[in-house]
């Protein structure tokens, strides 16, 4: 695998081919993407809707009308769409359960490492809390962990993505019930093959970066 040639060819595809769709062992790789991603103190605080079936995606796209209109082909053509989706607080219930997890995968090897990792998660959760007063915006930074871990595995994979958050957030809270189940919506990004008409298509339209040197200091 050639890490620089993977990220010259990902790029925010613009026109999807709704001909081709994603095989069932790479879709099974994209969950794990999803569910191993990175999270500060291992909080996981996310939830996925993903939308493969024609019904699923018009579902999806109702999230995308009027001033995200733009958005609506992407949704529609693409061969799945995953919507990010965020806790909006995390309660006692919670931390447990992501605890519990850990213990019955076999992290811990005494009961001290686990009132450890108790302590130190509970530390965490209550600086943005109640110090902070940040804990919700702190909650989608992790998800957006796992966004930029996903777009790139997906390339890696050879499936072609685009982020969007221009998409209305309190519409798809509603259609997928997430308001009542402590989440919301925060990015959709939608996954497949580019189309022959993508103007953004880096072979049609060279990538532009700021230079290393302009973003980087080694010390």
């Amino acid at each position: 695998m050639n890490l620089i040639n993977i990220l010259n060819n990902r790029y925010s595809t613009k026109s999807f081919d709704p001909s081709k769709k994603i095989k069932e062992d790479d879709f099974k790789q994209l969950l794990s993407l999803l569910q191993m991603s990175a999270s500060s103190v291992n909080l996981q605080p996310w939830h996925f809707v993903i939308a493969s079936t024609e019904e699923g995606k018009h579902r999806m796209a109702k999230g995308v009308q009027g001033n995200y209109k733009f958005n609506e082909a992407k949704v529609l053509n693409a061969s799945h769409v995953v919507l990010f989706c965020s806790k909006t607080r995390i309660d006692e219930a919670y931390k447990e359960q992501v605890l519990e997890s850990e213990a019955n995968a076999g992290r811990f090897p005494n009961e001290q490492i686990k009132q450890m990792t108790k302590d130190g998660r509970t530390l965490f959760v209550n600086i943005h809390k109640e110090q902070l007063k940040d804990e919700q915006h702190w909650l989608e930074k992790q998800v957006y962990l796992n966004i930029g871990q996903f777009l790139l595995g997906a390339a890696a994979l050879g499936i072609d993505a685009c982020p969007m958050e221009g998409i209305d957030v309190q519409i798809l809270d509603e259609e997928f019930g997430l308001t009542e189940k402590g989440f919301t919506a925060i990015t959709a990004v939608a996954l497949g093959y580019r189309g022959e008409s993508d103007f953004n298509d880096p072979a049609k339209t060279p990538k532009a970066r700021l230079a290393l040197e302009d973003i980087t200091t080694l010390v």
